[in-house]
């Protein structure tokens, strides 16, 4: 039979580096199935246990806490091994009292960072779309494979900050001057810096932000900014 949603394994030395994983052990890794977030900007359950956190030593172990229902992302059960873990997820471990949100930080595009009580509940994410439906209804879709219907006005780019896992939107965040912005990916991913300006895009160049990080300014596509506050984060990113 053929195989349903590709590969369930991954060369190590194909495997992305904040995975934290060893390159000269077995051949292979297990992967991320497809689903909330892209293969190369999110970690596999298992391995997120197992290699990031270090709180099991083996994939068996890994298993039998995953298929007992002992790991929450976004406050929903998940027993998928392959289950994608990706940005500003909030994961949960029964007997665990620390709660972890993957964020990027000192340049690395995702590293678990223990957060309070009171934030497991908030989560923000990026507008990625936005479809007009009935009645003047939005059908708003985010960077985590989401959606939601709402009459909450947003421009894609916006952050939202929401409720989990009810979806209910408690806050947007607009893509503007003046408000703070997080890097997600490259080189710079985890600065916060202070959004100079919005460029918007041309038939060559995409849609740009001018971000001021400290002394200097960079210019970057806003696709990899997400505006989290206008003075400081209004959610723990530390």
């Amino acid at each position: 039979m053929v195989s349903i949603s590709g590969s369930k394994k991954l060369k190590r030395q194909m495997a992305p580096q904040f995975w934290g994983i060893t390159r000269k052990d077995k051949r292979f890794v297990i992967t991320t199935r497809p689903g909330a977030h892209k293969k190369h900007y999110s970690v596999p359950t298992a391995v997120f246990l197992r290699d990031m956190l270090k709180i099991v030593t083996s994939l068996r172990e890994a298993k039998t806490s995953i298929y007992s229902g002992k790991v929450k992302i976004d406050g929903v059960v998940r027993k998928s091994l392959h289950h994608a873990i990706g940005l500003m997820d909030v994961v949960e471990l029964e007997n665990v009292s620390d709660i972890y949100r993957l964020v990027p930080t000192e340049g690395k595009l995702l590293k678990p960072i223990k957060i309070n009580e009171s934030e497991k509940s908030k989560k923000l994410v990026i507008v990625t779309k936005k479809t007009t439906i009935n009645k003047g209804k939005m059908q708003i879709g985010f960077h985590d494979g989401r959606s939601t219907i709402s009459d909450t006005k947003v421009s894609v780019g916006d952050t939202c900050l929401i409720e989990i896992p009810s979806q209910k939107i408690i806050e947007v965040i607009k893509l503007e001057t003046g408000c703070q912005g997080l890097v997600t990916r490259g080189i710079n991913a985890g600065q916060i810096g202070k959004i100079e300006s919005v460029e918007e895009g041309t038939f060559i160049l995409p849609k740009r932000v001018v971000l001021a990080l400290g002394e200097r300014k960079i210019e970057i596509p806003a696709d990899i900014i997400m505006p989290i506050g206008k003075e400081e984060p209004i959610i723990q990113l530390k």
